[in-house]
Formats: C-alpha cells, sequence, structure tokens
C-alpha cells in the first residue's frame, strides 16, 4: 500500500506546479509595480489591485479544486460544458456589460466575468473529447469538418461581441489538429492564405501574383526529371520577368510567367503528374483572387480606425506616433529604457507616470521590461517556454488520447496568448487585445488559466491508467 501512494505522490508533476506558481506571484508583483503610487506606503493597496489578490486566491482554490476532480468527470461533462460556453457567449452578446465597445463581460455581485475565457476551456474539452472518441477518423471529411465547426462557432460567436483578440485564440486547437494526424498540406495551403493576406496589404496585388507565379514554377521544378537543367532557365525567366515588372511591365512580366506556368503543367499532365499539376495551378489562382480581394477590402470596406490598426503592425511609418501607434511607441520606450538590467523593482519612470496605456493588461510586458530589462523579460519568457516544454511532455506520456489532445489544445492556447501579447508589446504581432497568461490583470483569465492547469496535473497524475 506505501509503494503505492509513494507511486502516486511521485506522479505529481512538480515542476510545471513550480512553473505555474512562479508566474502568478510574478504577476502578483508585476500588477503592484504598475499600480503602487511612489508617495504612498508600500502596503496601501489600489481596489484594483485587492480585486485582482481576490481573484489570485479563487483562482487558487479553483486550481486544487480541479486537482481533486476526478478527470473523468471532464471527460463525461465535456459537451454540456461546451454547450454551456456557446449559450454564455450568446448572452453575453445581448445582455453583457459593455466595456470599452465590447459587449464581452457578465457582472455578478461586483465582480465581472468574462464567458470567452471559459469557451477556451469548454472547447478545448469538448474537442479532445471527440478526437479521442471512436466516431472521430482523422482521414473522414465528416471528422474535419466536425472539429473545423466546433472551433469556429466559438470564435464567430465572440467576434460578434467584438473581441477579435480572444476570437483568435482559437485557431490554437490547429496545434491539437495536428497533433491528432491531420494533413500538413491543410496547414501549408492555409498558411499559404495568411501570407498572401498579409504581402497583400503591403505590396500590390500583381507583385503578390508574380511571386506566386515564380513560386508555382520551382514547385513545378521538382517534378522533373532534369532539375539543374531547368533551374537555370526557370532562374533566368524569373529574373527577366522581375526586371520587366518594375520598368512598369507588369502585364507583360505575369502574362509570360503565367504561359510558361501552363506549359510545365500540361507537360507534367502528359507525365501522368495530373494531381499534382492541377492542384498547384488552382491554388496559384485561388491565392490570386484571395490577394485581390484582401488588398480592395482593406482599402473600401475597412473603417479608419481599423485601418489604423493594422498599418501599425505592417506599416507603422503610416501612422501617427502621437493617434493609432502612440500605445506601442510608448511600449517599445519603456521596453527599450530596461537595459540589460531594469530599473529595478517599482523604478520604472515611464510605468509610474503612466506613459504606457493599459499596461496592468495588454502591456504588462513593457513594466517587465522597465524594470527588470532583458534578464528579466528573457526570464519570463523562459518560464512560458519551459511551462509549454512540460504541458507537451505531460500529453506525450499519458497513455490516454483525451489526455494528450487536452494536452496540445492547452499548450496552443498558452502559446497563442504569450506570443501575441509579448510580441504586440514590441510590434511584431498586431495590437488585438489579448492578455499575458498568468501576469495580466483580469480575473477571467487567471481564473480559467489556474483551472486548465489544475486540470492537465490532475489528468498526469493518472498517466498510467488505461481506461
Amino acid at each position: 500500500m506505501s509503494s503505492i501512494r509513494n507511486r502516486s505522490q511521485a506522479s505529481f508533476d512538480w515542476i510545471s506546479f513550480s512553473l505555474y506558481i512562479s508566474l502568478v506571484v510574478i504577476g502578483g508583483l508585476m500588477l503592484y509595480a504598475t499600480e503602487h503610487n511612489q508617495n504612498s506606503e508600500y502596503f496601501v493597496l489600489s481596489e484594483s489591485l485587492k480585486r485582482q489578490l481576490i481573484w489570485i486566491g479563487i483562482s487558487l482554490v479553483m486550481f486544487f479544486i480541479c486537482l481533486l476532480v476526478d478527470w473523468k468527470v471532464w471527460l463525461t461533462f465535456a459537451y454540456p460544458i461546451f454547450g454551456l460556453s456557446l449559450v454564455l457567449l450568446l448572452f453575453v452578446i445581448f445582455f453583457g456589460v459593455e466595456v470599452k465597445g465590447a459587449k464581452s463581460w457578465i457582472s455578478l455581485i461586483g465582480f465581472r466575468f468574462q464567458p470567452s475565457e471559459f469557451a477556451k476551456l469548454a472547447t478545448c474539452l469538448a474537442l479532445a473529447s471527440y478526437i479521442s472518441s471512436i466516431r472521430f477518423k482523422i482521414g473522414e471529411l465528416r471528422s474535419v469538418l466536425t472539429i473545423f465547426a466546433m472551433m469556429i462557432i466559438p470564435a464567430v460567436l465572440i467576434l460578434i461581441q467584438p473581441d477579435a483578440g480572444s476570437a483568435i485564440v482559437f485557431s490554437s486547437f490547429l496545434i491539437m489538429f495536428y497533433r491528432a494526424g491531420l494533413s500538413p498540406t491543410i496547414y501549408i495551403f492555409g498558411f499559404s492564405f495568411v501570407l498572401v493576406f498579409i504581402f497583400s496589404l503591403i505590396f500590390s496585388p500583381y507583385l503578390v501574383i508574380l511571386c506566386l507565379l515564380i513560386g508555382s514554377l520551382f514547385f513545378f521544378l521538382t517534378q522533373l526529371d532534369n532539375k539543374l537543367l531547368w533551374l537555370g532557365a526557370v532562374a533566368s525567366l524569373s529574373i527577366a520577368a522581375g526586371i520587366l515588372f518594375y520598368q512598369g511591365y507588369e502585364f507583360p512580366a505575369i502574362g509570360g510567367l503565367g504561359i510558361l506556368a501552363t506549359v510545365f503543367m500540361v507537360y507534367l499532365i502528359q507525365q501522368r503528374k495530373t494531381t499534382f499539376s492541377i492542384a498547384l495551378m488552382v491554388s496559384v489562382v485561388m491565392l490570386s483572387f484571395f490577394s485581390f480581394g484582401s488588398n480592395y477590402a482593406f482599402h473600401n470596406f475597412l473603417k479608419a480606425h481599423q485601418k489604423d490598426r493594422i498599418n501599425v503592425w505592417l506599416q507603422p511609418e503610416k501612422t501617427d506616433p502621437h493617434g493609432s501607434r502612440y500605445n506601442l511607441v510608448q511600449s517599445q520606450a519603456a521596453i527599450g529604457s530596461g537595459g540589460f538590467q531594469g530599473k529595478g523593482f517599482l523604478n520604472g519612470t515611464m510605468t509610474k507616470l503612466n506613459y504606457v496605456p493599459e499596461q496592468s493588461t495588454d502591456f504588462i510586458f513593457s513594466t517587465i521590461g522597465e524594470e527588470q530589462g532583458f534578464i528579466g523579460s528573457f526570464g519570463i519568457i523562459l518560464l512560458f517556454t519551459s511551462l509549454l516544454i512540460r504541458i507537451s511532455i505531460i500529453g506525450e506520456r499519458s497513455k490516454q488520447k483525451f489526455i494528450m489532445s487536452y494536452a496540445y489544445g492547452f499548450a496552443g492556447i498558452l502559446f497563442i496568448h504569450y506570443f501575441v501579447n509579448i510580441g504586440m508589446t514590441i510590434g511584431l504581432m498586431p495590437i488585438v487585445g489579448i492578455p499575458l497568461p498568468f501576469i495580466s490583470k483580469g480575473g477571467s483569465s487567471l481564473l480559467i488559466f489556474s483551472m486548465m492547469m489544475g486540470i492537465l496535473l490532475k489528468m498526469d497524475m493518472s498517466r498510467m491508467s488505461r481506461v
């Protein structure tokens, strides 16, 4: 009996627990740093910080409760929990409290709760349950459409609020799908659309099409016998087309490459490589139309402030540093002013003088950068990266497909949050309003991430079970 008890105790992942607690403690200290008034006493807390401390307490209690609940409960009730999350998302659209232009909150006894955070946990559980069921077959179209529908429906409901940042997080479940065996071709195709969308907003669609045709020619080369012979010819023709394009002869350059690509397609079809050839050309045509559509929609359908948000990310030189780019400018200045070692805890001048907007929520990483410098910033990134690795290890060492799928779903959510949040404070990602897990102020986010962590560690404690 004692050996069984010792094995049970040893199964608890103390490393992951320590990483979680470390991030929560750092979050509390950084929130204190953002709101501390240098003219007041150290232990005088603002009402906002007191409320956050209550949320930290609630989150820790829920974390330990999740450690006591049998993990099979979450498998059994995954679909009802998912259904409840959809009901809450619908409820908040009509009856939610509006904050900063978005109806994303439900107010209850003085506290506000964000259903979109709960939806992340619920969707993760439901997807893991479906992927681990006998009904799921990754090679069947029905199964693929089902998992995408389960991912997209809550994201659309959140977009209606509107809350684009939280909606983007649901794309993280693509990591879970990939681990479940979804074809890499789908990811390549989807990634191509993302790249075309981005480049179509920065450059002319005609230039994007030229690049697509050049890329297709090199893909065609992979199917030919005399690759080196054709490589020189294709490279020379591509350079010539590029020169023509920049001389103002756009249509002759595009037309010439288009004809060459068509010749390659016909030749490979004759060589019985029909599927590859047609799929490649259809992809080029689709991406070309998508390029024109993205560029047209950006310039004709988006409002001025929406264009500015995208331009702050992709073309900051076109935005006003005192207007739409102000948040990013101040955030970068605060992080840069920290240098290598930082200014020290509670010594962040830009933080104390409120130069950085939303410094306790979306831009809390700028406080870390200013006060703790490169060392502290790198330390935060290292903690998150270590936690992601531990979560992946938990997923891989489990004998249950449900646990593995849940682990990768949780890892995806955590990764998108921390990557986008840190990226947007330094200008690498668009400013979409995503909190830094365990650190940013926000009770809903901290509560749900703590619950997800507790559920995962409880699952890991049962990893030796096959039932």
